[in-house]
């Protein structure tokens, strides 16, 4: 059984896809993708991007990856009062964070950061719309 990777070609086309979305909106973010063992593939932060979303970016790739849930789910855990969430390790929780899949199998994920979490969420998921 051949199991399905994301390719460096891959991380670069979704990243490129998030950023379109970001830079349509005039938006300022860090854009990192990771594999399915969550250690980055690919990394690029706009010019004048706080340098504090970089590591905040990977972060959440790393527990989509990770977890194989998007960051926003934990977001939403955290302010519907599951707080257990801020005690697990590694857990960002705040959207931006996507799972990357094919054929049904996560093969790495999508962290953005820079903007509201909100904002992040909806790069996140143009980058993932374009695996």
């Amino acid at each position: 059984m051949d199991k399905p990777i994301l390719s460096l070609a891959d991380a670069k086309r979704v990243a490129a896809a998030a950023a379109a979305e970001a830079l349509a909106n005039a938006w300022k973010v860090s854009i990192a993708v990771v594999d399915d063992g969550g250690h980055l593939l690919y990394l690029e932060r706009e010019h004048d991007t706080r340098f504090g979303s970089v590591e905040t970016a990977i972060a959440k790739a790393h527990m989509a990856a990770a977890l194989q849930i998007p960051s926003k789910v934990s977001e939403d855990a955290v302010t519907s009062g599951r707080l257990i969430h801020l005690a697990l390790p590694g857990v960002i929780p705040a959207e931006g964070g996507v799972p990357l899949s094919r054929n049904g199998v996560v093969i790495g994920a999508i962290g953005i950061s820079g903007v509201r979490s909100f904002q992040d969420g909806q790069i996140a998921a143009a980058g993932m719309n374009a695996l």
